[in-house]
């Protein structure tokens, strides 16, 4: 009787520290996602930035099939 007494104090105290544990990470998580909430990603950049993008040039003659090989190659 006094043993399973025991595993019911053990399985309750297991129990205790799985739910603080998930309580924890549930509230660390919204923490963080309030934190970049606020964070404006797509904001001008200040300073001396400079735009590294090349724009993509629509050639006339190309065909399905430099397509799909320009896909195969650069993972376009």
């Amino acid at each position: 009787m006094i043993s399973f007494i025991k595993a019911i104090l053990q399985t309750f105290k297991v129990f205790l520290i799985f739910t603080g544990c998930t309580i924890l990470f549930y509230y660390g998580i919204m923490w963080i996602s309030e934190e970049y909430q606020n964070y404006h990603r797509y904001d001008e950049p200040e300073g001396t930035a400079l735009k590294v993008s090349n724009p993509v040039v629509k050639e006339d003659n190309s065909t399905w099939y430099d397509r799909l090989m320009l896909f195969y190659l650069n993972g376009e």
